[in-house]
């Protein structure tokens, strides 16, 4: 298919390039209806007009013969092929049964006062490593929105009554016909009078201001599992705003911060440490106590030990979120140096020295005359 320089620019209201597959124009013009489609966009002529070129170009690239007649010759004649409201041809075919479950409930019209589940909230937690280890409840603070409990959700004054819309007749939305040049399209908006709710509120609480819902804060628990991470996202069903219309109400989404440990550096599931002994015990081994997330826990350290030297912890690392066990803890092994020796302590050494045959640095003049002193 030969690219062409797009005269009416049918690719460009795609978002498609000239060399797109049928299913990408396809793909990209049911994402672009549904963005501008009237019912998602009531009261916005700029939206419904663009609905109509986006339709328009679809008529053309979507049907294979037009399009490779478009590539050609920049247009599309009106012979035999043509494609208006009494050709007999849907240009749309099953696009618009796909709109039609979006918009209109799956066959029928979706109506603007139809039940629609409440907005989802998110909120950040922080948890220590430790109990990030163990698992824990935590608390935090939503503000939401709610069913006012004065009103029952209703929106209306105690002892008054809600009105039934006489413009829409309850149904909280009206048809509204547009000419385009494939002919007469009927398309349903919201109603302008009740604001598609199908009610009118002559005496609104004065606790909601008619809305039927009003801001609260609220303290919901969360259960952290063992195991999480920095970035683990959790959800609380129902934790979310108030449904509308009856709906259910929307869910709370917790993001997760793992704070540093004093102790302890994650890695996955691994953690590390560090454990530090003098240079008699590296040289000759030793026992050593490591802290670990259950405790202290000891190991027998070999002799000859150096510096910067590791073991391992088998399962004393940190839960696998998704079970399967735990990680291991990796100790690394430090050597203190001292600096601050006695006298009998920097002869110890000087004769360790000699004996192994090590140079060491001689002792300064003020060393040799605080020895000769003593």
């Amino acid at each position: 298919m030969a690219a062409v320089d797009d005269p009416k620019g049918f690719y460009r209201l795609l978002e498609v390039p000239a060399g797109a597959s049928q299913d990408e124009i396809k793909k990209s013009y049911r994402k672009l209806a549904r963005m501008y489609h009237p019912d998602a966009n009531p009261g916005n002529p700029e939206a419904e007009e663009h609905f109509k070129l986006v339709n328009e170009a679809y008529a053309v690239l979507g049907d294979p013969e037009k399009r490779e007649q478009y590539n050609r010759f920049g247009t599309v004649g009106n012979g035999g092929g043509g494609y208006g409201p009494f050709s007999g041809q849907d240009p749309f075919g099953d696009i618009f049964g796909d709109l039609f479950d979006t918009f209109m409930g799956g066959g029928s019209r979706a109506r603007a006062n139809a039940p629609r589940q409440g907005s989802d909230l998110e909120v950040s937690l922080n948890v220590s490593l430790r109990e990030a280890a163990a698992g824990v409840t935590k608390k935090v603070n939503v503000t939401r929105r709610e069913r006012c409990e004065k009103c029952g959700g209703t929106g209306a004054e105690l002892g008054t009554n809600v009105e039934s819309c006489r413009d829409c007749g309850g149904r909280g939305q009206v048809e509204q016909a547009a000419r385009t040049p494939f002919g007469q399209f009927v398309t349903v908006v919201p109603c302008a009078r009740c604001g598609g709710t199908g009610r009118v509120i002559k005496s609104p609480c004065t606790e909601c201001r008619g809305e039927g819902q009003k801001r609260v804060k609220r303290e919901l628990e969360v259960r952290v599992p063992p195991g999480v991470d920095t970035g683990v996202r959790l959800r609380v069903n129902g934790g979310g705003e108030a449904g509308i219309n009856g709906g259910p109400p929307g869910d709370l989404y917790v993001h997760l911060e793992v704070e540093p440990d004093p102790l302890f550096i994650r890695d996955g599931n691994d953690l590390h440490t560090q454990s530090v002994v003098s240079f008699p015990q590296a040289v000759l081994g030793c026992q050593v106590e490591v802290s670990t997330l259950d405790g202290l826990e000891k190991k027998d350290l070999p002799a000859g030990t150096r510096p910067g030297d590791t073991f391992r912890l088998k399962g004393k690392g940190m839960p696998r979120l998704r079970g399967g066990g735990r990680g291991d803890l990796i100790v690394h092994v430090d050597v203190d140096v001292p600096k601050n020796l006695s006298e009998k302590a920097k002869r110890l050494v000087e004769d360790l020295a000699s004996e192994m045959g090590t140079p060491v640095q001689p002792a300064g003049f003020l060393d040799r005359l605080k020895t000769w002193l003593s």
